[in-house]
C-alpha cells in the first residue's frame, strides 16, 4: 500500500511539473509574439509578470484565456499589432485564435502547427503567400476567416479534410486557380464566401446551389449554372486575365476550330460573321457621332446627362455636372478620364455610369459639400460626397491628396472607396455606414422615449474613434498630416456598431486660412492666431469629444441641429471652459450626462475618462498628449477583449465573420 502511495505522489508530482513547464513555454511564446508585433506597446501595462513563478494565465493577461493553466485562446482583435505570428506556433493546445483586423502579415503556416484550432479568425491582416495544405491537419477546426488579406495561390484540395468546418471565409484575396470539387463534400459548411479573389472555372454545382451567387462574385473567369457565364465544354471559361489560365486551356479550345474550319462555314457561321459585322458598324458609327457632338457641343448637361452620356439619375435636381464632350479640360483630363472612377480597392468596383444611374437620397449637407446615400443596381450601397467647391486645387494636387486619404486602412477609419474628377464636378464615394453618428445618439431625440447611451457603448466608441485619429498621426508622423475636421458628426457607426473617423484629409484640399474657417471640427485656441490644423489641434478637438460624451452637451460653439436651446445663456458658453468652471467649484458630480449617474460602479471610470479629456484640452499645444497616449490612457480604463462586450462570449451563435463564434451546443473550447 505505501509503494502504491509513493508511485501515484511520483505521477502526480510529474505531471504538475510538465504542466507547469508546459505553461512557461506558453507564456515565452507569447512574450516573443508581444515583442515582435506590439510596436506600440499596447499590451505592455497588463502583459507583466510580478514574479518568477507568475505565468500569462495566473497574471491574466488581457486577451488570453487559459485551461489548467494551459493558454486556450488568444483574443486580440482591433489593436495595430503588426508583425508575423511564428511565435503563436508554440502553443499547442491553442483553441481559439482572434486576430481580426490588425496589421499581421509573414505567412499563415504557423498555425499548422496548432492542431487543436477550433476557431480561427484572421480576417483584415496583411498575410500573404498561400494557403497551407498543412492547414487540414487542424481536424478538429469548424470556424476559418482568413478574408480581407493578401493571400495568392490556389485553394488547397486538403481543405475536404476538415470534416467538422462550418465556416470557411477567402473573399478578399488574390487567389486563383479553380474551386476543387471535393469542397462539395463538406458537409457541415454553414457559411462559404470566396468572392472578389481571382478564380476562375467551373463553380461545383452543389456549393452553388447551397451558397448562392454572392458567394463567388467578383472572380471574373468563373462558369457554372445560375447567373453565371455558360462553361465551354472543357469545364473552363476565359476570365479578363486569359494569361492567369493553364496553357492547355488555349490548346483544347483551338483544336476543335481547326476540325470545323476543314468542312466550310455552316449557314450559323455566315450568320455570326453579318451581325458581328453588323454591330462594328454600329460602334463605328457611335464614336463618329459621339466625337462631332462633342467638337461642336459646349453646353452644361445635368448629371442624369452628363459627358458619360445621358443617364437616369435621382440623386437630386441641385446636383449639376458641368460637362465638355470630347477633347480634354484646361486642367488636362480628357474624355476617358472623366468618364471614369478612380478606385484604391480593386474589390466591387463600379462603373461612374452605374453610379449615375443608382437611386440616391440626401444625407446631409456639411461645410464641404453634400453627401448623398446610393443603391446601385447590384444592391451596392455607398456614400457618395459632392464637394462644395468644385476647383478646391489644381487636377495634379488633388489627386496627390486623394492618394494620402485613400491608401489609409483601418478597421476604425471609413474607407475613401474611389474619386471622380472632372474641372466642374468631384465626387468622392466612400463605404455607406448604417448606424448614423456619435452626435446622433448623444443628441438626437433628448425627449421622453429616448433610449440613453450606456457607458459601455459610449467607452467603445470614443476607443475607436481615438484609434483611428491615432492612426493617422502615425502614419503620417512625419508629414504631420491632421485629421482637420474632428467632431462627433464624424464619429459614424458601421453595421456591427464600431466607430468609424470620417472625414480625413479633406482639409487638405483647402487653403489653410480657408479650412479654419470653412470646417466645423472643435477648434483649438492656437487656431485663431496661427491659422492653420495641426496634428495638436486634433487632439485637442478629440479632448472636446470626450467631453461632449462624458457631459451629454453639445459644444455650443457648434450648436446641435437636434438638440433645441433651451436658456439662452447656453449659446455663450465654451465646453472646456464650462467644465474646468465646475470642477474648480468641486461639482463634479454635475458635469456629468444625468443618463449616465444611473448606471452603478463607473463614477471611478467617469473621473478618469475626465481626466484624459481635461488633458487633451489644454490651451498649450506642446502640453497635450500625442493619439497614440490617449488610447493607451482610455485603454488603461476599459480594454475591449472583443466585440461583444465586456464577456468575450464564444458560445453566440452568429456566423459574422465580424464576431468570434463556435459550433452551436459546444462547451467552451
Amino acid at each position: 500500500m505505501n509503494r502504491l502511495f509513493l508511485l501515484l505522489t511520483l505521477l502526480i508530482t510529474a505531471v504538475t511539473a510538465a504542466i507547469d513547464g508546459g505553461a512557461g513555454n506558453d507564456t515565452a511564446a507569447l512574450l516573443l509574439f508581444q515583442s515582435q508585433t506590439d510596436i506600440h506597446g499596447t499590451l505592455l501595462h497588463n502583459w507583466t509578470l510580478p514574479t518568477n513563478s507568475t505565468t500569462a494565465c495566473t497574471a491574466q493577461w488581457v486577451g488570453i484565456k487559459c485551461i489548467n493553466n494551459r493558454i486556450s485562446a488568444v483574443i486580440l482583435p482591433f489593436l495595430n499589432l503588426r508583425g508575423p505570428i511564428t511565435a503563436l506556433a508554440s502553443l499547442p493546445l491553442l483553441r481559439l485564435l482572434d486576430l481580426r483586423n490588425n496589421r499581421l502579415n509573414g505567412t499563415l503556416q504557423p498555425i499548422t502547427q496548432c492542431t487543436n484550432l477550433k476557431l480561427i479568425y484572421l480576417s483584415g491582416n496583411d498575410f500573404s503567400g498561400e494557403i497551407p495544405p498543412e492547414i487540414s491537419n487542424l481536424r478538429r477546426l469548424l470556424r476559418l476567416d482568413i478574408s480581407n488579406n493578401n493571400l495568392e495561390g490556389s485553394i488547397p484540395i486538403q481543405l475536404a479534410n476538415l470534416t467538422r468546418l462550418l465556416t470557411l471565409c477567402l473573399q478578399n484575396n488574390q487567389l486563383s486557380g479553380t474551386i476543387p470539387k471535393s469542397l462539395n463534400f463538406l458537409e457541415n459548411v454553414k457559411e462559404l464566401n470566396f468572392s472578389n479573389n481571382e478564380l476562375y472555372g467551373l463553380v461545383p454545382n452543389g456549393l452553388y446551389n447551397k451558397f448562392g451567387e454572392n458567394s463567388f462574385e467578383g472572380n471574373e473567369g468563373l462558369c457554372g449554372i445560375g447567373n453565371l457565364p455558360q462553361c465551354s465544354y472543357t469545364g473552363e471559361t476565359v476570365p479578363s486575365n486569359p494569361s492567369s489560365l493553364p496553357s492547355s486551356t488555349t490548346a483544347t479550345i483551338e483544336e476543335p476550330r481547326e476540325k470545323k474550319s476543314r468542312k466550310g462555314l455552316s449557314r450559323g457561321g455566315v450568320v455570326a460573321i453579318v451581325m458581328v459585322n453588323v454591330v462594328a458598324l454600329l460602334v463605328v458609327v457611335s464614336f463618329m457621332v459621339a466625337y462631332y457632338c462633342g467638337k461642336y457641343s459646349r453646353e452644361s448637361y445635368s448629371m442624369s446627362g452628363s459627358e458619360c452620356g445621358k443617364r437616369r439619375s435621382s440623386y437630386s435636381s441641385e446636383k449639376r455636372v458641368y460637362a465638355n464632350y470630347g477633347g480634354g479640360d484646361s486642367d488636362g483630363t480628357t474624355a476617358t478620364d472623366r468618364c471614369k472612377l478612380v478606385f484604391f480597392d480593386r474589390r466591387k468596383q463600379f462603373e461612374l455610369e452605374e453610379l449615375l444611374r443608382a437611386s440616391a437620397e440626401m444625407l446631409g449637407k456639411g461645410c464641404l459639400g453634400t453627401v448623398y446615400k446610393a443603391v446601385l443596381d447590384d444592391g451596392i450601397v455607398v456614400a457618395v460626397k459632392r464637394l462644395k467647391d468644385a476647383n478646391p486645387c489644381a487636377r495634379k494636387e488633388f489627386e496627390q491628396y486623394m492618394d494620402v486619404i485613400g491608401k489609409l486602412k483601418h478597421p476604425n477609419m471609413v474607407k475613401l472607396r474611389a474619386y471622380y474628377y472632372a474641372k466642374e464636378e468631384k465626387l468622392l464615394v466612400y463605404d455607406y455606414l448604417p448606424n448614423g453618428s456619435l452626435h446622433s445618439l448623444l443628441h438626437g431625440n433628448r425627449g421622453p422615449g429616448r433610449i440613453p447611451l450606456d457607458w459601455t457603448t459610449r467607452i467603445s466608441l470614443v476607443l475607436g474613434a481615438a484609434r483611428g485619429l491615432a492612426h493617422i498621426h502615425e502614419e503620417y508622423a512625419d508629414s504631420r498630416i491632421p485629421h482637420g475636421n474632428v467632431k462627433s458628426s464624424n464619429v459614424l457607426l458601421d453595421k456591427n456598431g464600431v466607430a468609424c473617423i470620417s472625414d480625413f484629409g479633406l482639409s487638405l484640399l483647402l487653403n489653410p486660412v480657408h479650412a479654419i474657417a470653412r470646417l466645423g471640427g472643435y477648434k483649438a485656441p492656437e487656431q485663431s492666431e496661427i491659422k492653420r490644423l495641426s496634428q495638436k489641434s486634433d487632439v485637442y478637438s478629440f479632448g472636446v469629444l470626450l467631453l461632449e460624451v462624458l457631459t451629454g452637451r453639445a459644444p455650443s460653439e457648434y450648436p446641435s441641429p437636434t438638440r433645441p436651446r433651451v436658456e439662452e445663456e447656453e449659446l455663450a458658453v465654451d465646453l472646456p471652459k464650462w467644465v474646468r468652471s465646475v470642477v474648480r467649484d468641486e461639482w463634479t458630480a454635475e458635469v456629468f450626462d444625468q443618463e449616465l449617474l444611473r448606471y452603478k460602479n463607473i463614477e471611478e471610470e467617469l473621473v478618469s475618462m475626465l481626466h484624459v479629456a481635461m488633458a487633451c484640452v489644454v490651451p498649450q499645444p506642446e502640453k497635450r498628449p500625442t493619439m497614440v497616449e490617449v488610447v493607451k490612457l482610455i485603454e488603461e480604463i476599459r480594454v475591449e477583449q472583443s466585440p461583444l462586450g465586456e464577456d468575450y462570449d464564444e458560445s453566440r451563435n452568429s456566423l459574422s465573420p465580424s464576431l468570434a463564434t463556435t459550433e452551436d451546443g459546444l462547451p467552451g473550447y
